[in-house]
Order: structure tokens, then sequence, then C-alpha cells
């Protein structure tokens, strides 16, 4: 993953970016009908069940849109909550409250029903010593949060993008010439950059696994769309050798059975293109 202080800096983009989408040139609604020197007070609510998430980057949103703006927080991430539960309040200028209403509520509730679909499926692998991890089927502009939000629900973030890791898959192994040269040309060309980036390579049958171990300087190898008899095969060839990873289809109903082959991760692009938004509102009291 990325460092901390990029971590921020992608942050602070996805805020400055979606109160300029949101807001423009400004809330004609909350400008026309409600003075500026109007003061309020609203409370987060939930609606739904599972794992909240987002408080803290709400908390930072509220502060780009108006520095003044109190939070008194009763909930913090990673909390279960139930319909009914109050996760925060926020007090001060009305129009700035009502400027940050959707954007809060839009990150919350995409936040939160990922760590809930994540805390769901780290459930489902207890005990199997496996972690689940995130992918980069993100939405766009969106992802820092996601990945956040996957960490909060109990998951691991896989990396960040392009150019946090080499993942070498099938296209770039074909398209290099086979699995061999496409690992050794990699390192020529981290070695020739002076980059420092861990090295997964996918396998699509045990062949290709046997092949990527004749190689030295791989971090995982990707196990991908095996079937539960070859996963466990491949696991064994591999050994100790290098870190194990089962991706493809893997679905609550089958992510215990993977995650019992003895894989060290399974990755999982549904944490964050198949859930449904957490029901929350922001509601004036």
């Amino acid at each position: 993953m990325i460092s901390e202080a990029q971590f921020q800096t992608e942050l602070q983009l996805l805020i400055s970016n979606a109160i300029r989408e949101d807001v423009g040139p400004g809330d004609y609604s909350s400008l026309a009908c409600i003075p500026d020197t109007a003061h309020g007070q609203a409370k987060l609510l939930v609606k739904d069940q599972g794992i909240i998430a987002g408080v803290a980057l709400a908390k930072m949103i509220f502060e780009y849109v108006d520095p003044k703006l109190k939070i008194k927080t009763f909930i913090e991430d990673g909390t279960h909550v139930e319909y009914g539960d109050v996760v925060f309040e926020v007090s001060g200028s009305s129009q700035s409250i009502l400027k940050s209403e959707r954007v809060v509520l839009n990150t919350m509730q995409r936040m939160s029903a990922i760590a809930t679909k994540t805390s769901q499926m780290m459930q489902l692998l207890e005990g199997t010593g496996a972690k689940i991890l995130d992918t980069r089927k993100t939405t766009p502009n969106f992802r820092v949060a996601e990945k956040w939000a996957v960490k909060i629900g109990g998951g691991e973030n896989h990396r960040y993008a392009l150019y946090d890791m080499i993942m070498l898959k099938d296209n770039h192994i074909d398209f290099a010439g086979g699995i061999t040269l496409a690992i050794k040309k990699t390192k020529d060309y981290l070695k020739a950059n002076n980059l420092d980036l861990k090295i997964i390579v996918e396998a699509r049958n045990l062949d290709e696994i046997r092949e990527i171990l004749l190689s030295d300087g791989v971090h995982r190898i990707l196990i991908d769309n095996f079937n539960y008899e070859d996963t466990k095969k491949a696991v064994a060839l591999i050994g100790k050798k290098c870190q194990t990873e089962s991706s493809g289809n893997i679905n609550e109903k089958t992510i215990r059975e993977y995650g019992l082959c003895g894989v060290n991760y399974i990755s999982s692009g549904a944490l964050t293109h198949s859930i449904y938004n957490m029901d929350l509102s922001l509601k004036a009291f």
C-alpha cells in the first residue's frame, strides 16, 4: 500500500473534488432561504445494521467545509450499529452543515457497506489462517475511501494502484513471452530504475506454479481460478517459498473452503464492486 503521507494526500483530493462536484459555485437552496448567521445541529442516524465506517472521514469533510463546525462522536469506526443508533452530532453554521450533508452521507453509506461486507467475509474465514484482500475494482476517484473501509471491516489492503506493487497477470506474461522471461524483465527493470517493489505472479495451472518457483524474488503467487483440490496441491508445491493468494469468483459460499486450502490470502473484488449502501441520514434536531 501507499505511504501514510500519500494516503492523506489522496483523502484531501477526494474531499476537495467531492465538494467541488456537489457544491460548485454555491449551495443555492440554502443560500436562498437560510441566513448565513443561522446556527443549527444535526445527528447522523443509522437506519440499517452493520459496521459503521467513515466517521473519521466525515470529520475531515466537515473540517474542510467549515473548521468552526463542532462534532460530538458517540460511535467510532469499526463498531457494529443497529437501526436507531446515533453515530455523531454536528453543530454550527446551518449553511455549512447542509453544504457538507450529501458528501458525508454518500461517503459513509458506501464505506459502511464495504466494512460490513468485509467483516462478514472475515467471519467466514475465522480459524483458517487466511486473510481477505481487496482489489483495484473500485469506484473511480473513491478508491482511498473504499480501501480504508476494507481495513475498518477487518480486511487487508492489496496494492493501491499500478505503481506500488508489481503484479504480473496472464496478459503481462503472454505479452512478455512467458513467465520466466516476464519475471526476469521485471527484476531487470526494477534494478535499472532503482525501484523496491514486491512482485506477485499469477498462475493459471500447476505447471505455471512450478515454473514460477524456478525464479527467485517472487513475493507471492496468485492462484487464480483454481478448484479446491488444485489449490491444495498448489499450496503444497509452494510451501514456504513465498506467499499464496487465491482469487477468481470467490464468494460467501466458497470463501471458507478456499481458506481451508491453506492459502495466506484471498482477494475479492466483490468487497468493493458488489455492495449496497448502508441506509444513513443526517437529521436536523
